[in-house]
């Protein structure tokens, strides 16, 4: 009788150790053993609080980065593109619906303004090309509207803010740089002055001698038919060079009619394409931002 209540308790204290063994070990695994999970178990956790720090305003940076907004994770579905839409593409599509019109309104050119002396205009996209032909003679003026614009200063605008009216705005006028091509019937080389039209020269008063409003940088000899600058041709640059020389050079450009009236029309007319090619970039950023 006593073996039997010896095996007895013996089995009761086992059941005992076995019964209280598993939440031992549950509560030492994430301490002692954490090597011994699952792959799963062990990416899930960092992953995690790694979404939670990022996302919360307890964030150590207290930056939430939009990849996480609801705004970004529930796009519109009312467009078949199959492309992202926001409430921040809406809105810059209403802004920009507003500024086409704005911009439509102070439109000077519907149609771009010809050019006076007999210069037929090409165009290819941003670039323009006037080509004329005077006795024998083929003259081409090539120019791109691309970063025509001069820059405006916080000094300058706060001057004529002073002198003009407020609702008065500053025009915004174009002065791009262009190169003038002049080719000789049956020559093998074509003549090419790089101009420009130098801040200092834009304006000349009335009552003062009329100075010229553009200016040559450089002057180079280039094989008829090329497209391309050759940088292996010599070029003579004007900054340093004898006036009297320079002085030929502009009359030389004069005699073929480039000169004040024509860089003034010029200066219109790049005014008209580059005011175009900006109000059709800002209808094709609409169409994109709208997938139209």
């Amino acid at each position: 009788y006593s073996i039997m209540l010896k095996s007895l308790v013996r089995a009761v204290g086992a059941a005992v150790r076995l019964s209280s063994a598993p939440s031992a070990a549950a509560r030492a695994l994430p301490l002692s053993c954490p090597t011994n999970r699952s792959p799963g178990s062990v990416a899930s956790r960092p992953f995690t609080r790694s979404l939670w720090m990022l996302n919360s305003n307890g964030a150590p940076s207290g930056y939430r980065p939009k990849l996480f907004s609801s705004k970004v994770l529930s796009p519109s579905v009312s467009c078949g593109c199959g492309g992202l839409h926001t409430e921040g593409d809406k809105a810059f599509g209403n802004f920009l619906s507003d500024e086409i019109k704005e911009e439509k309104k102070i439109q000077k050119n519907k149609t771009l303004p010809k050019m006076s002396g007999g210069w037929e205009l090409e165009m290819n996209g941003t670039e323009a090309k006037l080509t004329r032909h005077l006795s024998g003679e083929k003259v081409t003026v090539t120019f791109n509207v691309n970063n025509s614009i001069p820059p405006s200063f916080e000094e300058e605008e706060e001057a004529q803010q002073q002198q003009k009216p407020a609702e008065e705005e500053p025009e915004i006028v174009s002065t791009p740089n262009f190169v003038v091509e002049v080719t000789k019937q049956n020559g093998k080389h074509t003549l090419v002055f790089d101009c420009h039209f130098p801040e200092d020269e834009m304006s000349h008063g009335e009552g003062e001698e009329e100075s010229d409003i553009f200016a040559i940088r450089e002057v180079s000899f280039q094989p008829e038919g090329d497209s391309e600058w050759k940088e292996t041709s010599y070029t003579l640059n004007t900054d340093s060079l004898d006036w009297a020389l320079y002085d030929h050079l502009m009359d030389f450009l004069a005699d073929r009619g480039i000169d004040n009236t024509f860089t003034d029309e010029l200066m219109e007319l790049s005014t008209a394409i580059e005011h175009q090619e900006y109000i059709k970039f800002l209808e094709d950023l609409q169409s994109f931002v709208k997938c139209n």
